[in-house]
């Protein structure tokens, strides 16, 4: 998934954005952004502040029992939307039907938000909160609401009974149906500075080296940063990886899922879009990228892109992972010859045994 785990302590931009957010007024939030800024843990924090007991102008106070109570999942006013794969990623609990249908194997968990979880929210709107707090209905990935989902929300959300709050968080804001973003209040996550995010990830046991790499790798955003950190992914290795790739050397990425290697090839099939029209790169050294290609051709380079962009809609398919990394690799070398790329600048280094 986009975005990691709750952390604590909550990282310094996500305390900023949440003291500004909850001296605001509005019953309903679009907290929109591109993933791994921590739109998590911010609709998180600033549920757990709307419904604290003792609430601070920081926030939430961390300890009294409703805190605890979403601190262990289990407060009676607080409502989470959430694909089912999510759920159980994050420990929240499913509904009594969807946890049985489970267990019984009847279906697997669902990666959208499902429109019965809805109309229970619905449901859970119209009760009388528990707490004298009011109630919130946290929804992330918002945009995994379809059509049919959004729309049994809709009346909800343009007017809640009682006091309910409503925080949805989305990656992909455009995905939206314009009536649920015209019924919210909108904030644009901010962009961390580059020190407040290498300190974070020190932090969480990231040494300096692999916070810069890993870093630059997520495009200067934190949190995915710290998850790639979590998946195994080195610095040294995102550096190497452009070479492995014009060389065509799939076993460079044996270990790496299809997911992580369509990731990592948009990655480098921006950079170098980029530097083919005179931008910086954002996710690579420019030392360990090719020289820049030729402004004529980017068109090769932009079909190569729109490959790799349907690839990812269909990553998730149970292809044979040998041939599907041969494949993925094979058409890289390909479009980066078929560009007139040299070798990276920065020369080789030994590659992993």
């Amino acid at each position: 998934m986009s975005d990691p785990a709750d952390v604590a302590p909550v990282a310094p931009w996500i305390a900023a954005q949440t003291r500004t957010l909850i001296r605001q007024r509005g019953h309903a939030w679009l907290l929109q952004g591109p993933a791994g800024l921590g739109h998590y843990p911010l609709a998180l924090s600033l549920a757990s502040a709307w419904l604290c007991e003792a609430p601070t102008a920081d926030g939430a106070c961390g300890h009294c029992p409703s805190c605890h109570s979403i601190a262990v999942r289990t407060h009676a006013d607080l409502r989470v939307l959430m694909p089912e794969t999510h759920l159980l990623e994050l420990g929240w609990p499913l509904g009594e039907k969807a946890q049985q249908e489970i267990d019984d194997k009847a279906r697997k968990p669902s990666r959208e938000i499902r429109v019965d979880a809805v109309c229970e929210a619905v449901e859970f709107c119209q009760r009388t909160n528990a707490r004298n707090r009011g109630k919130v209905v946290l929804v992330f990935p918002a945009e995994d609401m379809n059509r049919i989902t959004a729309n049994a929300l809709l009346k909800t959300l343009e007017e809640p009974p009682g006091d309910t709050r409503f925080i949805l968080a989305s990656q992909a804001a455009h995905r939206l149906l314009p009536t649920v973003r015209s019924r919210c209040m909108v904030h644009t996550l901010a962009w961390p500075d580059a020190q407040a995010s290498a300190t974070w990830l020190s932090a969480h046991g990231l040494p300096a080296s692999q916070a810069a790499g890993l870093l630059r790798a997520s495009g200067g955003r934190p949190a995915l940063a710290l998850q790639m950190a979590q998946a195994g992914q080195d610095a040294a290795v995102w550096a190497r990886f452009p070479r492995a790739m014009a060389a065509g050397d799939a076993l460079f990425v044996k270990d790496w899922s299809a997911a992580q290697l369509v990731d990592a090839l948009q990655k480098l099939c921006h950079d170098l879009c980029a530097m083919a029209v005179g931008a910086p790169p954002r996710y690579f050294d420019p030392a360990d990228l090719p020289a820049a290609a030729p402004l004529a051709e980017l068109r090769g380079l932009g079909s190569w892109d729109r490959e790799l962009r349907h690839t990812r809609q269909v990553v998730d398919h149970p292809w044979n992972a040998g041939l599907m990394t041969e494949a993925l690799v094979g058409a890289a070398k390909m479009a980066m010859r078929a560009a007139g790329l040299g070798p990276p600048q920065r020369a080789p280094a030994a590659r992993l045994a």
